[in-house]
């Protein structure tokens, strides 16, 4: 059995914008992240990618790319499993 593994980097965060850097501060996605991270669904959605399963780190930042990089790809009901070691 053969597998694909997609990773995928949050999008832009308040802090990306400040040129701070963020390392485990919980921080939110800017306008332009949560952009972002709608435009790798909708292009993962293009290539034919379906998952099984989708796993993100706690941080705010990871859980809200990963769920509208899902809800691009009509994938929303996908188990999602939130990881500290993802941190």
């Amino acid at each position: 059995m053969t597998g694909t593994l997609v990773l995928l980097r949050h999008g832009q965060s308040t802090w990306n914008e400040l040129n701070l850097f963020t390392g485990w501060h919980d921080v939110e996605l800017t306008a332009l992240g949560k952009s972002e991270a709608s435009a790798a669904g909708t292009l993962m959605k293009a290539e034919g990618l379906v998952f099984d399963f989708a796993h993100t780190s706690l941080l705010t930042r990871a859980v809200r790319t990963c769920n509208l990089a899902l809800e691009a790809m009509d994938q929303m009901w996908l188990p999602l499993q939130r990881l500290l070691r993802l941190k």
